[in-house]
């Protein structure tokens, strides 16, 4: 039989742990004021009997006390007995009470708590029987029904238990094990399967153990198969399910998810207004007490102005206000400690864990800002622009650098005409008072302002502006030499061009606004570009000093500009700039000039051959166009072989008057005129190309070149020219690969493996050794004159001299020889060469300077050969070819 625990609390104060045992099923329910049991089939008659006399168990299945409990000093353990009316079965399940809120006998510590599951442990039944199969007969037909298999109680198992390992749990038997030998095994996670070895069963007997602590936080529930199988193999029963529960203890405090939370809430907030929230998890069941988190704050710091500002939800972990009367200006942020303890709280049985609640109390906008005096003063040169005059200075209580902080200065009164603002200096907050138009100390000596000053964000609700919010500022204004003033700056006039030198335009006076110091103005050009004009030094009369010209570069648009300069006699001295424009009107000076200045035509008159004219006039209107163009009556030929048509005011057209035109340039004079009044008339030079032309009326390039002046004979000799040049270049390119052939195709005069003659190799004289020092070294150099050569005898001379003797004659050929005759022809020319002492090589006595006598190296002659009968020259053929020649000649014994 299996049983588990339920633990249930009745109204009269007593706990209660019914432990239900496998036989059926049955569920707990409260009802008023008693714990009533209701088996799962409800249709069928139940009676109980109870083992304890001091409690009954009425037949609806309500358990009820026989007398006062009150003395119940520890928990008490009866029996109850469940049959059926008219089934032979019979069921039983324990029930266990005790008082609740009553010192328990055993102390609620780790070893009280597992001492008592030990005793759950052991009033547990320890056998569990596989179900058996119940036939009945039915009908005629011998069909059978089956009654339905046995649920099995899940078997609980505490966590953490300290043992003896391995205990048992229950014991899995069959009611055959009297008739046939039974094996009994359990297979699942934690038996055969990871995390395997929890669970074993021993198979004789059945009695099935947890060899090992649990812990519930890593697994819960193991859910395991029992098996019943003969000694063959052969399953005996069908396999049952066995589901094991681990019992949750108190073995994890709770754990904040931040050891510190931030929060806040805004200064003036009313009670109840939320703060924050701290959560903390625990690890247990959360369905029983011991996974039951309850929250409370333990301290707040600082206390003011009451200890208990903030109180938090002992479920949820919100923190909010309790009391009114936070001020950021006063108190800037709360530290709160608060304690998470499961168990629901209870102190003396939970776990706990405390975490930081950091709460900044962030600002409004309830302290409006406060100028420090009540009246500022200030003095400014007139004049002079963003000059700060005064620093407005002022003092507020809110958060620093904030919109709540943050002043704004406005002038209400004092400043109609803008001369002043104020602007915030970000850092101070200070009002800096600056000027942004300049005054003028001739019309106001002194300024009297009012300014007020506010914040950029608005007044919380229900606070008043302070009276010191309002400041007057007085501002002086200080005189300063200003410089003369033009009354018409600029000042435009008008005039005709070509004005004579010394023509007066205008006074170009300035006014010293200094009225109250009589000052002397004097003045002076400063710019005048085509230097046309000078100002009278006193008065600041202009007058012309060369002619005025409306064409010239310097004037714009018809204007000339120039720019003199007033100044005064004070101290310091001041001065002021005039603009004086010229506005120049046109007179027609400027006579027409024709455009274009070249063109072309074909050689006969073609309806496209023909030129359009203009002509460009310096003057403006009306002393331009429309424009007279005319041919001149002189030379003859012009008329007589082209003509201008008018095409409008400004265009006209040039063609040729007769068929055909020989190709050349020509310089044709036309007579342009203006419209002036007078008009004005030039004579200008077109030079027109007559060319021949294509089908489409454009000029060949023949005919281009033609026309330009080089006639058929020079184009030619220039085309001769140019093959002449080009046929050179080839011919030198030929002869350079012809050359670069022969160098290539010379072959060599030695083969250079056949090669073996010593090369003489001159290096420089280093003297002789040291029983030498003593010598001439002129005999080492080359003479500078033939003389001593002269004077040696005959065979004693140096390598390098030509013998100064008279050359042999050499035979000469006959232009025809005989065939016969070449052989000695030869014979001769060698004979005469032998005996030529001055063909080289030289054959003479070579004399060496005397390096010394002696020599550590001896003498070279002590080293003789032995007889070359005795001597074995092969080897020299394995030496390659440049000792072929060296083992010929003492290698080939059996040759010669």
């Amino acid at each position: 039989m299996l049983i588990y625990s339920v633990d249930l609390r009745t109204p009269h104060g007593v706990n209660l742990t019914v432990l239900l045992s496998n036989s059926v099923p049955l569920s707990l329910s409260l009802s008023a004021s008693l714990v009533k049991f209701e088996d799962c089939q409800r249709s069928r008659e139940v009676g109980f009997v109870s083992s304890d006399p001091n409690f009954s168990v009425r037949p609806d299945g309500t358990v009820y006390t026989e007398q006062e409990v009150a003395n119940l000093s520890e928990p008490v353990q009866f029996m109850v007995t469940a049959r059926g009316l008219h089934d032979p079965h019979i069921w039983e399940t324990t029930v266990k009470l005790a008082l609740a809120g009553h010192p328990h006998p055993l102390p609620l510590t780790k070893v009280g708590i597992e001492e008592m599951l030990s005793r759950v442990w052991d009033s547990q039944p320890r056998v569990i029987k596989f179900p058996r199969r119940h036939q009945r007969g039915s009908s005629a037909n011998g069909l059978r029904r089956q009654k339905r298999d046995w649920v099995i109680p899940p078997i609980n198992v505490p966590e953490n238990s300290r043992g003896p390992f391995p205990h048992m749990l229950v014991r899995i038997r069959s009611d055959q094990d009297k008739d046939v030998g039974i094996r009994y095994s359990i297979t699942g996670a934690g038996a055969d399967q990871p995390p395997s070895g929890i669970y074993n069963i021993d198979p004789i007997s059945g009695n099935m153990f947890v060899t090992q602590p649990l812990d519930r936080e890593e697994r819960a529930s193991f859910h395991l198969r029992a098996h019943a199988v003969d000694m063959n193999g052969n399953q005996v029963e069908n396999p049952i399910d066995l589901y094991i529960y681990v019992i949750d203890m108190n073995d994890n405090r709770p754990e904040f998810q931040n050891q510190v939370y931030n929060g806040s809430v805004a200064e003036g907030s009313k009670p109840g207004s939320s703060v924050m929230q701290v959560t903390a998890a625990d690890s247990d069941d959360s369905t029983t007490a011991n996974g039951m988190v309850r929250y409370r704050i333990l301290s707040q710091t600082p206390h003011s102005p009451i200890p208990n500002m903030f109180t938090i939800n002992s479920e949820t972990g919100d923190i909010v206000t309790v009391a009114a009367g936070l001020d950021r200006e006063k108190v800037s942020q709360y530290t709160i400690i608060v304690q998470a303890t499961d168990m629901e709280g209870n102190l003396n049985f939970g776990l706990s864990n405390t975490a930081t609640a950091l709460i900044s109390i962030t600002d409004i906008n309830d302290n409006p800002p406060e100028l420090t005096v009540r009246t500022f003063s200030g003095e400014v040169p007139e004049n002079k622009v963003n000059v700060v005059v005064t620093n407005l200075t002022v003092v507020d209580r809110d958060q620093p650098h904030s919109p709540n902080w943050n002043a704004v200065y406005r002038i209400v009164s004092g400043d109609p005409s803008g001369h002043f603002t104020i602007r915030t200096n970000p850092i101070t907050n200070e009002g800096m008072l600056t000027v942004v138009k300049p005054v003028d100390f001739e019309m106001n000596r002194a300024f009297m302002l009012t300014v007020v000053v506010s914040n950029q964000a608005h007044l919380a609700s229900g606070i008043q502006s302070s009276l010191q919010s309002t400041a007057g500022v007085t501002i002086s204004v200080q005189d300063v030499n200003e410089p003369p003033i033009f009354p018409v700056n600029p000042k435009m006039i008008r005039f005709e061009e070509g004005v004579p030198a010394g023509t007066t335009l205008t006074v170009f006076a300035a006014q010293d606004p200094d009225h109250f110091i009589h000052q002397i103005v004097r003045y002076s050009k400063l710019s005048d570009p085509a230097n046309w004009l000078k100002i009278n030094r006193t008065n600041g009369q202009i007058t012309t000093m060369a002619l005025l010209d409306r064409e010239s570069i310097y004037v714009k648009n018809n204007v000339y500009e120039a720019t003199f300069l007033a100044f005064d006699n004070g101290s310091p001295q001041a001065s002021g700039t005039g603009t004086l424009q010229i506005y120049l009107i046109d007179v027609n000076d400027n006579a027409p000039v024709l455009v274009p200045q070249e063109a072309q035509v074909c050689e006969r008159a073609r309806p496209n051959s023909r030129v359009n004219i203009t002509a460009s006039d310096a003057d403006a209107d009306p002393n331009v166009g429309p424009f007279v163009f005319e041919l001149p009556s002189f030379p003859a030929s012009v008329r007589r072989n082209w003509t201008i048509s008018r095409l409008s005011g400004d265009y006209a057209q040039l063609r040729l008057r007769i068929p055909y035109l020989e190709p050349g340039v020509y310089e044709i004079p036309i007579i342009v005129s203006d419209s002036g009044n007078p008009p004005l008339s030039n004579r200008s030079l077109i030079r027109v190309k007559v060319c021949p032309c294509d089908d489409n009326g454009d000029c060949s390039t023949t005919g281009a070149v033609a026309a330009a002046g080089l006639g058929t004979g020079a184009i030619i000799a220039i085309l001769i020219c140019i093959i002449i040049l080009l046929s050179m270049v080839l011919l030198f390119v030929v002869w350079m690969k012809r050359r670069e052939k022969e160098r290539q195709a010379k072959p060599l005069l030695i083969d250079p493996e056949d090669d073996v003659r010593d090369n003489i190799l001159k290096y420089d004289e280093e003297g002789g050794g040291e029983e030498d020092q003593d010598y001439d070294l002129s005999q080492l150099q080359q003479p500078e004159s033939l003389e001593h050569i002269i004077n040696k005898p005959t065979g004693v001379r140096r390598v390098d001299e030509r013998p100064v003797i008279a050359e042999s004659q050499y035979p000469v050929r006959p232009s025809l020889p005989h065939p016969g005759d070449i052989g000695d022809f030869i014979n001769d020319g060698l004979r005469a060469a032998d005996n030529d002492p001055t063909a080289p090589p030289y054959d003479s006595l070579l004399v060496f300077d005397y390096e010394g006598s002696g020599s550590t190296a001896g003498s070279v002659s002590s080293l003789n050969s032995t007889s070359s009968e005795d001597q074995d020259y092969d080897y020299l053929n394995d030496w390659g070819p440049r000792f072929k020649k060296l083992a010929d000649l003492y290698g080939g014994g059996d040759d010669d």
